[in-house]
């Protein structure tokens, strides 16, 4: 089947697909600025809704990624059926909203009730970011291109981290202003989706014709085509996307409260320590996906190389005896971490998912990396409480990237050989 391009046909200046890339990588900035807002500066929102467990705590994530993960496979389908711009943009004006709610709150249920909203309205853009960016961006820059748009998160995370630490901790600024500070960013960027972002009629149309006359030519293959969603090499995507988002959701909601409560860091160390991760994760994923992009027919051992390094440095992270260790395991990981192998998984997806359901595929893909990201924060929280530290929550997060590790190497190598 030919692969059907949008990318225009202009060489020189900024091409439609450069403005993809930016306006991408901004909002999975303003979104990355949200997530970890709340668990920056829990003792702050405890002083106005009152003091809770952490298990009650980290249902405050789990309501944000419940939602999202809940409407990763139905927007993916009504971003192939009704386009971007109809899902993206209603999606960020119920962030907007959420953020408000949030921004207001008086109540712990007030802030769930913020939390699923936000969840509903980011969970419409995973879909349409990533199929704007397989469509327009060339295969042979995809690589590289992804890894920019996802350093929108690490920027997001780490001035998010930063922000709260300094201007809530440090200077005393109310909690509440972070929220509205968000909400005043997303109306900017649903400007942005409103102005850049061009549907293609054309394209739609000719990936439909294209898509009937494959099916008339050959019926067989077009049922492989259908269920390709779940094909071997997108089960192993799915299960090691889980185990990546795993660990890294765990991070985002408890690293900052377990450097604080069993490390001893305190006011804007907390911030720096923990935007160590996502700053680390930017010249990593630059850098090793521009080489994977040179190589893609390694990215395999890619994607296994990196996961195992994540892992280990998780474990230098936990069981580090000095801060110098600590803060080394933190960047390593960020520097090999979910951000880096995130961009070559995705590039690895997008070779093998259907060609004309990219939302579809995506959301897919998304609905179950991001269903860890429903367990983590209150196992963590749950097994805190039980154990009394959380590092027992960092056991568990090592263990399953190995796991899913190994079964993705397994699955994969059994592919390449029925392929042969």
């Amino acid at each position: 089947m030919t692969t059907i391009n949008s990318t225009t046909e202009k060489t020189g200046g900024i091409q439609y697909w450069h403005k993809i890339v930016v306006l991408l990588c901004l909002g999975w900035t303003v979104m990355w600025i949200y997530r970890p807002v709340l668990t920056a500066i829990f003792p702050e929102v405890q002083q106005t809704i009152g003091p809770q467990s952490n298990t009650e705590l980290g249902l405050i994530a789990s309501c944000y990624f419940f939602a999202y993960t809940a409407m990763q496979i139905p927007a993916g389908m009504l971003v192939d059926r009704f386009g971007k711009k109809a899902v993206v943009i209603p999606g960020f004006l119920l962030f907007t909203i959420a953020a408000l709610i949030i921004g207001n709150a008086h109540s712990i249920m007030m802030i769930y009730i913020g939390s699923l909203l936000a969840g509903l309205g980011c969970g419409s853009y995973y879909g349409a970011a990533w199929s704007l960016s397989a469509e327009n961006i060339p295969s042979a820059h995809r690589g590289f291109a992804s890894a920019i748009i996802n350093t929108g998160s690490a920027l997001g995370m780490g001035i998010s981290l930063l922000a709260t630490s300094f201007l809530v901790k440090s200077w005393g600024m109310p909690w509440e202003y972070m929220l509205y500070i968000i909400a005043a960013l997303l109306l900017c960027l649903v400007a942005g989706f409103a102005i850049i972002i061009k549907e293609n009629p054309k394209l739609k149309a000719a990936a439909n014709n294209e898509t009937k006359a494959q099916q008339t030519i050959d019926e067989p293959e077009a049922t492989t085509q259908k269920h390709s969603f779940f094909s071997p090499q997108m089960i192993a995507s799915y299960i090691m996307y889980f185990a990546t988002c795993y660990g890294y959701y765990m991070i985002v909601n408890w690293l900052p409260n377990f450097l604080e409560t069993e490390r001893g860091f305190t006011g804007g160390s907390i911030g720096s320590a923990s935007s160590l991760v996502a700053f680390a994760a930017i010249p990593g994923a630059l850098i090793i996906s521009k080489i994977s992009d040179k190589f893609r027919d390694k990215r395999l051992i890619f994607i296994i190389a990196l996961e195992l390094i994540a892992a280990a440095t998780l474990f230098t992270t936990v069981q580090s005896a000095t801060i110098t260790f600590l803060l080394a395991g933190l960047i390593f990981y960020g520097l090999f971490g979910k951000l880096t192998v995130e961009p070559i998984l995705i590039s690895h997806v997008a070779e093998t998912a259907p060609k004309t359901n990219y939302g579809t595929s995506f959301g897919v893909f998304n609905f179950f990396g991001m269903s860890s990201s429903v367990i983590a924060p209150p196992l963590t929280g749950y097994l805190a409480d039980l154990t009394g530290t959380k590092i027992t929550g960092f056991y568990v997060a090592i263990g399953i990237l190995i796991v899913a590790t190994v079964i993705f190497f397994l699955i994969n190598m059994r592919q390449s050989t029925n392929n042969k």
